[in-house]
């Protein structure tokens, strides 16, 4: 599966919570969802908070994955092509 397909199964799933939806309690806005990414992201943080080693490593899958469909609906939404992003920036970063 690729990032295309992960985004459409995002999506499937989103749609199928009514979030999309003009009176949606979650609202899918790029800033909504950037908050969102975010506190994922702080999540992943926490599994490692007073120790290096992964101890719940199922549980930090989970997070892993909520931010990473966080992140592909971010994009996908703005309109971004995540995956020529990210070879872009593999690009750039490899000529620092």
């Amino acid at each position: 599966m690729n990032i295309r397909d992960l985004t459409t199964k995002m999506h499937e799933f989103v749609r199928s919570k009514g979030w999309y939806e003009p009176k949606s309690p979650r609202p899918q806005t790029p800033r909504n969802l950037a908050i969102s990414l975010s506190l994922e992201a702080t999540e992943v943080l926490e599994h490692f908070q007073w120790r290096d080693e992964i101890i719940e490593k199922d549980e930090l899958a989970s997070e892993l994955a909520d931010a990473a469909l966080y992140l592909l609906q971010l994009a996908s939404i703005s309109g971004i092509d995540l995956e020529q992003a990210i070879l872009k920036k593999l690009e750039t970063n490899a000529s620092r």
